[in-house]
């Protein structure tokens, strides 16, 4: 295992059928690191990423967290779900819980929390993503960027050591975008790792310690953001780059 890294993955490879989606990723994520996967749509990004959480359990490979390997037979994916939480593109909130309901259940039926220490905890991360008033009110009540919001602390109540966000934002109206990355730029500076797949790439550049471009399937070039968006090495890289920055 890569030295202090707390998640590894080595040769990781997804097929659905004869299309390979994954080809031989390799990328190592410390703690309290930023990662940020860019690319166009169809270059494997979300596919990594839900393959990380095993929603798309790789063909091959491996994936280490602290050392063991994910994909034994014998790991405990219920606790590893709760080390490594993630946040969706469309919420995926229980529409008939209240928000305050919605963070403190996964508390109390997960991590077996007592349902007052539950709602504490969930008080205060709801309050720090600026959704106190909103405690009572039901999923359909509110606007995408706070559902989000809602999602994130949901996932932040369960205390995990990384979280998994893919494309957050890409469900959003533009001006809901704004207050759901202050938000996780807000998460970042408190030095919870994270990998991000996201097309925002301002905040890829300003939040992000490291950046991974893919490009068909495999890492096409990795590096910190000003090595990415400043002297991208690749000519795929670069087109990319031109189409999302308007670079000449």
């Amino acid at each position: 295992m890569t030295e202090s890294a707390l998640l590894e993955v080595r040769n990781l490879q997804k097929r659905f059928g004869n299309h390979e989606v994954l080809k031989d990723i390799n990328l190592a994520v410390t703690k309290g690191e930023v990662l940020t996967i860019i690319g166009r749509s169809g270059s494997g990004k979300s596919t990594l990423l839900r393959g990380l959480n095993l929603l798309e359990p790789p063909t091959s490979g491996q994936i280490l967290f602290h050392g063991e390997n994910v994909l034994a037979d014998n790991f405990d994916l219920i606790r590893y779900r709760t080390k490594v939480g993630m946040v969706f593109q469309n919420f995926n909130l229980f529409n008939n819980l209240s928000v305050l309901d919605n963070v403190v259940v996964p508390q109390v039926t997960v991590l077996k929390r007592d349902k007052g220490a539950a709602k504490k905890h969930g008080m205060e991360i709801l309050q720090q993503m600026n959704m106190g008033p909103f405690v009572n009110a039901k999923p359909a009540q509110l606007s995408g960027g706070q559902k989000q919001r809602v999602a994130i602390a949901r996932s932040v109540a369960m205390d995990p050591e990384m979280l998994l966000f893919d494309e957050p934002t890409s469900a959003l109206d533009p001006e809901m975008v704004d207050d759901v990355l202050a938000a996780m730029k807000d998460l970042a500076s408190t030095g919870l790792t994270m990998i991000v797949v996201t097309h925002e790439m301002a905040f890829a550049r300003d939040v992000s310690d490291t950046v991974i471009f893919m490009h068909d399937g495999v890492v096409g070039e990795q590096g910190t953001p000003a090595q990415i968006f400043e002297h991208p090495r690749e000519a795929a890289t670069r087109d990319f780059l031109k189409r999302y920055l308007n670079r000449a």
